[in-house]
């Protein structure tokens, strides 16, 4: 999954972003749903507080999952939680025409999509203490050290986060490249809103689904780090 990091928040970092847009191939089935489904399920980005309820035309309990990729396990969760509404953030065009086509597909109600920066959005569109959880699964590592500044888990961007969720919501972000996780859990442990819930790294919370991509590294002896921390 795709990670975005950079906003006129952080003047420090407003020139680092953690992600690359790519051109992507798109199948035509995307090209469909982005035409027929996108003015329903995507959101303009907009530098204002998102009307959540008019958005999804009830009131519910709301998690932000940045950068979902393709989309599978973003559409799996939410079919599992009907009770709970999804914004999914994504910069590529592919991965949100991906997600359409599964909407559509499944029938899933309870999704809408930003395609847009991910701290732009959080910084304008999520008001604070407004979220019930977020999802950060499998960012970008970014794995030369050169390039580890590109990282989305960073103190201020978690520090961010913390102010959009709610008390009792969490945070779970998962990744496959140790050094990475291991700067997730140094970095959210150091957050004083933040709780962890296990010694170190979780257990795989069952709602979080495996991806085919985790799939074939599992098979190939590769581990998987969750982590996840409530909000105080």
């Amino acid at each position: 999954m795709s990670d975005q990091d950079n906003s006129a928040d952080f003047p420090q970092r407003r020139s680092i972003r953690s992600f690359v847009v790519r051109a992507g191939r798109m199948g035509t089935g995307q090209v469909r749903a982005l035409e027929e489904l996108g003015p329903r399920f995507v959101l303009p980005y907009a530098a204002q507080p998102l009307d959540v309820e008019a958005a999804f035309g009830r009131r519910a309990p709301v998690v932000l999952e940045i950068g979902f990729g393709m989309g599978q396990a973003t559409a799996t969760i939410a079919q599992a939680m009907p009770g709970t509404d999804f914004i999914g953030v994504e910069v590529h065009t592919p991965g949100v025409g991906a997600l359409l086509k599964l909407i559509g597909e499944q029938q899933i109600p309870n999704i809408r999509i930003v395609q847009h920066d991910a701290v732009e959005v959080l910084e304008h569109m999520v008001a604070p203490g407004s979220l019930a959880g977020v999802h950060v699964f499998f960012p970008d590592p970014w794995h030369k050290k050169k390039h580890n500044k590109r990282r989305l888990i960073q103190p201020e961007f978690v520090q961010k986060l913390c102010s959009r969720i709610a008390s009792g919501g969490y945070l779970h972000c998962a990744t496959d490249w140790q050094p990475y996780a291991e700067q997730m859990l140094e970095v959210l442990s150091a957050e004083p809103l933040l709780q962890n819930t296990a010694e170190g790294y979780a257990p795989k919370p069952a709602y979080r689904p495996l991806t085919k991509f985790e799939n074939r590294g599992l098979k190939l002896g590769h581990s998987v780090w969750d982590l996840v921390f409530t909000r105080r």
